[in-house]
């Protein structure tokens, strides 16, 4: 078969595994990523499933599935911080952003482009036309959509392009171990759980950014999932400048006056040892909660993959592995 040149909107992970298997077939390859300061340090834990293992096998990193942090058992805290179930069903998490690492070290020289924001395709019967921000266009063979839940790929294949909001928001933290503080051992080498009525907290230990597992390098990552009435969106995803993002809030974007007010809520209605691991997390980031199904995933020249196809919520610990299924 000719090689085809084939380029992909998106690098975070379902566009590098995409990208990583066809240049494994031969194919010319592009990866452009929005971000112009790349999505190293982005992510925080996650619990591999089997469609991960599949792919970092076939592109020859089956060694990072292994680095990862062994929670022994599950709890589940009451409110005042007692164990009041626990369940032995051990299980690993890894390094987001470990994992990020060493598969784009698995890229061809030259593949990955920052600061190219692909926002539309023409697709005719020769080719695909792709259009970027700054007015530049290129022709290619094929183009994949893997630029996640504000896809501008998607229009091209369906006619419903839009996300649907769920109607809560993910609080996410990730803490180095050694800055909990005693009183919160209770967490550590556990996966926990606080479920009750508009409230579900978890949080486990990953590795750290390199991958360390040993005792007091790795990392601790909460997520305090919170009703969140649509109408509070745009104020729940605003700066502390004022600048607005769409669907989420980056690390580093709350101001302190709202961070304030999270440990105040944290201590009032959490365990006390969810509570001060959310109160040790200086620079907490916000997840927007939202579905989409795609009619088609496909056409003739264009393809969609990972959450520009389908949003997993993160509850099922299946976006990652998803991503890895698709490509």
């Amino acid at each position: 078969m000719k090689p085809l040149k084939i380029r992909i909107a998106g690098g975070s992970l379902a566009g590098l595994f995409t990208a990583i298997l066809l240049q494994q077939d031969g194919h010319d390859v592009k990866v452009y990523e929005r971000s112009s300061s790349g999505l190293a340090g982005r992510g925080a834990g996650l619990v591999p499933q089997q469609d991960l293992f599949d792919v970092l096998r076939e592109i020859g990193c089956e060694d990072v599935a292994q680095i990862g942090v062994v929670a022994k058992e599950r709890i589940y805290l009451d409110a005042g911080g007692h164990i009041a179930q626990r369940q032995q069903t051990p299980q690993m998490q890894v390094s987001w952003d470990y994992l990020f690492e060493s598969v784009s070290s698995r890229l061809l020289s030259d593949t990955y482009r920052l600061g190219h924001h692909v926002n539309d395709v023409r697709e005719d019967p020769q080719g695909v036309t792709l259009s970027f921000a700054d007015g530049m266009e290129e022709r290619a063979d094929l183009v994949i959509g893997a630029d996640g839940l504000g896809s501008a790929i998607r229009s091209a294949v369906n006619q419903h392009s839009e996300n649907a909001y769920a109607g809560y928001v993910a609080w996410r933290g990730l803490i180095p171990e050694t800055r909990l503080p005693a009183d919160a051992a209770l967490l550590l080498d556990r996966f926990a759980f606080y479920i009750t009525s508009g409230i579900h907290v978890l949080g486990y230990l990953v590795p750290g950014s390199r991958g360390e597992t040993r005792q007091g390098q790795r990392r601790y990552n909460w997520v305090w999932y919170r009703p969140t009435p649509a109408e509070d969106l745009a104020r729940t995803f605003t700066g502390r400048d004022g600048r607005h993002f769409e669907h989420s809030l980056p690390r580093g974007e709350l101001s302190g006056s709202r961070r304030a007010q999270l440990r105040e809520e944290a201590f009032s209605l959490l365990p006390p040892q969810m509570a001060l691991a959310v109160d040790v997390e200086e620079t907490p980031s916000i997840q927007g909660i939202f579905d989409y199904e795609a009619e088609h995933m496909v056409s003739q020249r264009i393809a969609l993959v990972g959450d520009a196809a389908f949003v997993v919520r993160p509850h099922t610990a299946m976006g990652v592995s998803k991503a890895a299924g698709d490509a």
